[in-house]
């Protein structure tokens, strides 16, 4: 029997993945539906938001606001009551109990909850030599007990790896899996965003939470990052079908934007057609905001993506 060539041997998995997906609620995804359930007369799922939303006013020195008026930021400005950091804002702060301190009791000033924290640049979790990969892990541990001090759910990482398509699936599960047997014990998930290369490929990430087969694994579907490879030959992987695969196992969501029509809506991605696919897993927990546009400021931005949201939520309630 020959084998499959690589491209339709991936389109195949993807098939086999979305059509998974499609016909299981998993285990995941009924262990979420239990943390996060509601009663009918209520919304059918919550707004957070993603710090990265505000990366640019954060990172502009004339603003004069740091990670630690996230929270106030976030309830203030926009009535959002559940946040979600990103580490690259207090990248050395991870062990420093004192700033910790002072950031969850601006939480708990403001009403605030912290859900997760989005951890970039600290190694690849799918690193194809062993040692980089057991370091990358280590490096995460940092995270995981910040994430825990905070009262946060989760980190999200990335399953960022090289090689062939199934070695990257190999390296990626191992990483993966080494880090939740960390992260168990704390009560903390290890959640991997569609973020580049093969992780944003529905199906690869699919069957990576196969692999890990953790009821800590999980993911974080982000609504616009389904691009494998990009510039002048760009690869893409269908956003509503890659949702659809890795709702099974998501324990968060990001609710990305760029651009908006006349009417509001957001001109890449069909939010009245993407949350159907979302709710119709189970999922009631937070959708966060991650806008990224350059039409609107940072802070219009957010504002349009809460309002899109909201009316979502009333006409899917």
């Amino acid at each position: 029997m020959t084998t499959p060539d690589l491209p339709r041997r991936n389109f195949l998995q993807a098939i086999a993945a979305t059509a998974a997906a499609g016909a299981v609620t998993s285990r995941w995804a009924l262990a979420h539906e239990g943390e996060h359930s509601h009663s009918h007369d209520e919304a059918p799922f919550q707004i957070s938001l993603a710090e990265w939303s505000l990366h640019r006013t954060l990172r502009d020195p004339s603003k004069e606001l740091t990670n630690l008026d996230f929270p106030r930021l976030a309830k203030e400005e926009f009535g959002i009551d559940g946040i979600e950091y990103v580490n690259q804002f207090f990248k050395d702060k991870a062990r420093d109990e004192a700033y910790l301190t002072e950031l969850k009791k601006r939480c708990e000033d403001q009403g605030v909850k912290s859900l997760l924290i989005m951890v970039d640049g600290e190694g690849q979790l799918g690193n194809a030599d062993t040692a980089g990969r057991k370091k990358a892990v280590e490096n995460h541990h940092q995270w995981v007990d910040a994430a825990k001090f905070l009262g946060c759910h989760s980190i999200r990482v990335n399953a960022a790896s090289s090689g062939s398509y199934v070695e990257q699936l190999d390296y990626a599960a191992d990483g993966l899996r080494q880090l939740c047997e960390y992260a168990a014990p704390h009560g903390i998930n290890v959640i991997v965003e569609n973020h580049g290369g093969l992780s944003s490929n529905g199906a690869w990430l699919a069957v990576v939470m196969e692999r890990v087969g953790m009821d800590n694994c999980g993911t974080l579907p982000d609504f616009g990052n389904f691009h494998i490879r990009r510039g002048k030959d760009p690869l893409s992987f269908d956003r509503y079908f890659g949702v659809q695969a890795l709702m099974p196992y998501a324990k968060a969501v990001s609710a990305k934007t760029h651009d908006f029509d006349e009417k509001g809506n957001e001109i890449n991605t069909d939010y009245f057609k993407m949350m159907k696919i979302v709710l119709e897993f189970g999922y009631r927990g937070y959708v966060g905001i991650e806008y990224e546009g350059r039409e609107l400021d940072e802070f219009a931005g957010i504002r349009a993506t809460k309002a899109l949201l909201e009316r979502v939520q009333t006409k899917l309630a």
